[in-house]
């Protein structure tokens, strides 16, 4: 009964990880349609002001704010700390990398994720699991070609992205039960919010924004607010390393929006490097239901006296 409880929790965990890069995609895809209108730190607190007003009043709604001695917390801080670096990081780079390319990097990131679980949070990972996501980072190379061309300050910032959003889930994974996944969300959107205002005058100042811009914010702070608590919702669900790889959905979800909104046409290599990233991550479900249904079988033997 317990393995089955656990990977009941697994399903669900992947159910919210594909939510959570639904909506993170068409979030980037809104973000980077302005990113020629307005700088980063004027997009962060726009699009987090309207994010707040909606997490406030769902969390008002259900009941889930809780005092602010609980953000004290020193995970939860670290949490929130990290979602504002991998926030100003990743819309600073929207504005001069392709949307797909940007999400190839990110594919990076359950091998890091995976990484931390295993070193910090002592998570079992076999070494078939490990090899599917080495496979799948190779193929993240595959995409990028990487070359002195490759290493632009804006794909070293999707990088620096990596390092920011596998502390945050590493962090989420510590955060007690007891404080709601809405009240985390609460926490996170109102501090980018402010971040991003206290950084609109150095970051140039402010910019007049079109009604059509403003249309397009508010609709990423939809889907944003989706993303974040979906994403709470996949890390608190599942085992790190068994969710994570279903982040590659995201690949699937940029390719086509970038192709439909930007003209970003995806050539062979890029194509190539989708299947080995895509294979790799559905190798690695495969293997933990493997492994999950021996656990299963082996607990049900009867046991011989001696």
């Amino acid at each position: 009964m317990p393995a089955a409880s656990s990977l009941s929790a697994n399903v669900k965990g992947v159910i919210f990880m594909a939510l959570a890069m639904a909506g993170f995609s068409m979030n980037d895809a809104l973000v980077k349609s302005v990113t020629g209108e307005m700088g980063t730190a004027q997009i962060m607190f726009l699009r987090g002001l309207m994010t707040s007003v909606l997490v406030i009043a769902l969390a008002w709604h259900f009941g889930a704010l809780r005092p602010g001695r609980v953000a004290l917390t020193p995970v939860l801080g670290l949490r929130i700390l990290a979602e504002v670096g991998a926030s100003l990081t990743y819309i600073s780079a929207l504005g001069q990398i392709p949307l797909a390319n940007a999400a190839a990097i990110l594919q990076a990131l359950p091998l890091a994720v995976t990484l931390g679980a295993a070193l910090f949070l002592g998570e079992p990972v076999g070494w078939r699991r490990w090899l599917a996501i080495i496979v799948g980072f190779i193929g993240v190379l595959i995409v990028l070609r990487p070359g002195p061309e490759g290493f632009t300050p804006a794909a070293l910032s999707v990088v620096a992205c990596v390092v920011f959003a596998a502390i945050r889930d590493l962090c989420t994974r510590r955060i007690a039960r007891e404080v709601p996944s809405l009240f985390i969300t609460v926490l996170t959107s109102v501090v980018i919010t402010l971040v991003g205002a206290a950084l609109i005058v150095p970051g140039g100042g402010w910019k007049p924004v079109s009604l059509a811009s403003l249309t397009h914010l508010a609709g990423a702070s939809c889907l944003l607010l989706i993303g974040y608590q979906c994403i709470v919702l996949a890390m608190r669900n599942g085992e790190i390393s068994f969710v994570a790889p279903f982040r590659y959905t995201s690949l699937i979800w940029s390719i086509g929006l970038g192709l439909v909104f930007f003209a970003e046409v995806p050539d062979i290599w890029m194509i190539s490097g989708i299947l080995v990233i895509v294979g790799s991550g559905l190798y690695t479900f495969y293997r933990e239901n493997r492994r999950r249904a021996a656990a299963i079988a082996q607990s049900a033997e009867p046991v011989t006296p001696k």
